[in-house]
């Protein structure tokens, strides 16, 4: 069957709906559970019903959180359905707290699409409307979260402790998890200029502020312009397959360089401690090592190419004005250090 003419009544029949629900459901417990963590109160076992009981301090978080994925998810859905493409439902990917690891509760969400693209005004608005949806949500999120900030004595519930200390530390002590601002966030914080603003170190406590701050970083790493990413589809329907090469090679190339001098840092602390003082330190300020992990999943496991449509041809003029509002997005979105230690 031609994919322009697939009904959609089809494409909605053939879901696996047990499936689909069953795994939100799961990243519905496991948000609510993680949730709990990231708000300072986790989740206690005494017992089955306070454990349950216990995950509702980590409802704002997780109905934050599926909040974007679900909306990031079906603006590609939907965007398969215009197109008559048959695409799956999100699968939810769920992912429990476990020890000694900062578990955000879930995987992401992703949908599959089952046959090949077939045009490039099909590729460009699957891959486009998720981050822009998604990027609709993280706004809202921060604005909300900037204007509804709890009292400045909130963080004491979570760290009693300062009140001994009369105050937050500052300098903050050294081995706190420190989270990056992007233009989006500096941008919002300047305009709202909120009170009570929580430093870097403690913002993960405020359940809109960080989800809003991950989704913007999750919508930035999808807008990069390699292999089918979204920004890869996005950036194959506005360049052609010459210019969605170069663009991809040039940004593994950046985030490479972006997470060498890190990895420099921690691979000589081992070998040869004396010589981490060679390195610039702003040149460690700017830099992240997880950048080095990302490029190497981006160009070993899913790969820097892009596979053609069935039929590639430009582009008209409102869509390429959506897709340089995507790449504007995309340089709001991105941090260069997402997460630090003091």
């Amino acid at each position: 069957m031609n994919p322009s003419s697939f009904p959609k009544r089809a494409i909605f029949a053939r879901q696996n709906y047990p499936l689909h629900l069953a795994l939100f459901l799961l990243t519905v417990l496991t948000t609510l559970w993680a949730g709990t963590f990231w708000g300072g109160h986790p989740a206690t076992f005494a017992s089955f019903p306070l454990f349950i009981n216990s995950l509702a301090s980590g409802a704002s978080y997780s109905a934050s959180l599926l909040l974007f994925l679900s909306v990031h998810e079906f603006g590609h859905f939907f965007a398969s359905m215009n197109h008559r493409v048959r695409a799956t439902l999100p699968y939810y990917l769920p992912v429990p707290p476990l020890p000694f690891f900062l578990s955000l509760g879930t995987m992401g969400a992703v949908i599959k699409v089952k046959e090949r693209i077939p045009g490039t005004n099909a590729l460009f608005d699957i891959g486009i409307w998720g981050p822009m949806s998604g990027f609709a949500v993280c706004v809202g999120l921060l604005v909300y979260g900037f204007l509804n900030l709890p009292p400045a004595d909130f963080i004491y519930t979570i760290h009693p402790e300062y009140l001994t200390q009369g105050a937050l530390q500052t300098p903050v002590p050294q081995g706190e998890l420190i989270l990056g601002k992007n233009l989006l966030w500096i941008g919002l914080e300047y305009v709202i200029a909120p009170k009570n603003l929580p430093p870097m170190t403690e913002m993960y406590h405020y359940p809109f502020l960080f989800t809003g701050w991950l989704g913007s970083l999750v919508t930035a790493l999808n807008l990069l312009p390699i292999g089918q990413l979204d920004g890869g589809h996005i950036t194959y329907a506005m360049f052609g397959q010459k210019g969605h090469a170069k663009a991809a090679r040039a940004f593994l190339l950046f985030i490479s360089l972006l997470g060498f001098p890190s990895l420099l840092k921690l691979l000589l602390s081992l070998l040869k401690p004396d010589a981490v003082l060679l390195i610039p330190p702003v040149m460690l300020q700017w830099s992240w090592s997880g950048w080095i992990l990302w490029a190497f999943i981006l160009s070993r496991l899913i790969g820097l190419k892009h596979p053609p449509t069935g039929d590639d041809y430009s582009l008209d003029a409102s869509r390429k004005v959506w897709g340089w509002a995507a790449i504007a997005v995309f340089f709001v979105t991105f941090i260069p250090v997402p997460f630090g230690i003091t």
